[in-house]
């Protein structure tokens, strides 16, 4: 019975795995496929030739180069401020004492339940009265600080004993030195899960760009791609090795990092 039940669990969990993974693989090779194999009705999986020509020309049909060095400058700059901003504020939540901190630490999660949509357009008048639409600028501003992240390593910094603070400040280390030499080395999984989520947030963005860019050399990826959908008309292998151009990068990032990931979640570096 044990067995029965542990191969209809594996049987399940393959299933979804092929319903989860079959529309990134038939993605991936339907942008090498030609025109007619991505129309043909029962869907053909692999390609009798592979179109490398699909990528050159997805390049000549609209600016993927400019799209991906938009989306590089802005998922690494959001990415870079962000950590660096969230790590001050969970530090100052977790050691720091301070006249009036619990009444931030309610505004803070009062604004934490506001949904992003709701303020988006209120943004949007901010960064045009400031003259900072179809700038870099524009594009990062409102993601330069995070609540959500500043919470998320306030978690990992609170599992860390508040003597090694004290000791520290004994020692005459002064906060500063404290955060990189001693909070740093310690909460590596948390810092590097949070950078590799707001880079991935960053890298995904979609409806924040389309509202403050209205010039092709400004648009991000996913913009390029739905700007470039339209403009491909029927071309559906074009528009698969588009998507393919798009998704490919975060996709090779968590290959290389899962474990990293995994591993920052489930906070094995405190456990020890």
């Amino acid at each position: 019975m044990e067995k029965l039940k542990t191969g209809i669990a594996w049987l399940i969990l393959i299933f979804f795995a092929i319903i989860t993974i079959y529309p990134f693989i038939y993605m991936i090779l339907g942008g090498l496929m030609s025109f007619q194999e991505t129309t043909i009705i029962p869907p053909t999986l692999v390609p009798k030739h592979f179109n490398w020509s699909n990528y050159t020309q997805v390049f000549k049909q609209a600016p993927f180069a400019q799209y991906f060095i938009n989306t590089l400058i802005v998922a690494t700059t959001t990415t870079v401020v962000s950590l660096f901003t969230s790590l001050l504020g969970a530090f100052a939540l977790v050691n720091l004492k301070f006249k009036g901190k619990k009444t931030i630490e309610v505004l803070l999660l009062s604004l934490l339940m506001v949904p992003g949509e709701a303020i988006i357009f209120t943004n949007y008048n901010t960064i045009a009265q400031m003259g900072l639409l179809n700038t870099y600028l524009g594009l990062v501003l409102p993601f330069l600080t995070s609540i959500f992240y500043m919470y998320y390593l306030r978690s990992y910094f609170g599992s860390i004993s508040d003597t090694i603070y004290k000791a520290s400040m004994i020692d005459g280390a002064s906060d500063w030195n404290y955060i990189w030499r001693i909070l740093v080395p310690m909460s590596k999984g948390g810092l590097f899960t949070v950078g590799l989520l707001s880079f991935i947030s960053g890298w995904n963005s979609f409806l924040w760009p389309l509202l403050v860019t209205n010039e092709d050399s400004m648009r991000l990826l996913n913009n390029g791609l739905t700007a470039f959908a339209s403009d491909a008309g029927s071309q559906t292998q074009l528009q698969l090795a588009a998507a393919t151009l798009t998704v490919l990068p975060i996709l090779i990032i968590y290959f290389i990092f899962r474990k990293q990931i995994i591993r920052g979640v489930v906070r094995n570096d405190l456990k020890g």
